[in-house]
């Protein structure tokens, strides 16, 4: 039913042509390494001006900014969960954060958004199970909303990709994580 709305590809995130890109930001919202610190570099200063009057975010949140010098419009920032044991409800925090991004992008008729792979890197999140709750996290708000919007897990690596690759092309709408 959504799988051709769901799509992976290997590629930078700031260069894609979709309406939003998804930054997997720190709770400052003011950059910092990997995806984050390549979106304000590429968005230019006016992202920085325009987070520092945000306010930050919370973990499992959303904000969005304009999207400056990047090919797409919008920037949606969300702070994923650092991965302590999977008893700190890391789980429901990371799915918040894909739900809540999908929200905002609703809200703003947004039809295609990227997302990257959200908590794996830095915050050490378990990358198979990130991509499973990812997954059934999009798949879930595709099922309860008919506006056709279009979905890129945008992976960094082949091996990111191909973990999306594998769960995408094996997985039932029902797909659950634990």
């Amino acid at each position: 039913m959504t799988n051709d709305l769901v799509h992976v590809v290997q590629a930078d995130l700031t260069t894609l042509n979709v309406d939003a890109i998804v930054n997997a930001a720190n709770p400052s919202l003011l950059g910092g390494g990997g995806v984050d610190g390549a979106i304000h570099r590429r968005a230019g200063p006016e992202l920085l001006a325009e987070c520092r009057t945000l306010g930050g975010c919370i973990t499992g949140e959303a904000k969005i900014t304009a999207g400056y010098r990047l090919q797409a419009k919008y920037v949606i920032h969300t702070v994923g969960p650092v991965w302590r044991d999977g008893q700190h409800d890391e789980t429901d925090l990371l799915a918040s954060c894909y739900r809540n991004c999908l929200n905002l992008a609703r809200e703003r008729h947004i039809q295609s958004i990227a997302f990257p792979c959200i908590s794996t890197g830095i915050y050490g999140f378990p990358k198979s199970l990130a991509a499973r709750i990812a997954l059934s996290s999009v798949k879930a708000f595709l099922r309860g909303h008919d506006e056709g919007m279009q979905v890129y897990f945008c992976c960094f690596s082949e091996t990111d990709a191909d973990i999306y690759r594998h769960l995408l092309q094996h997985s039932s709408e029902d797909m659950r994580y634990p």
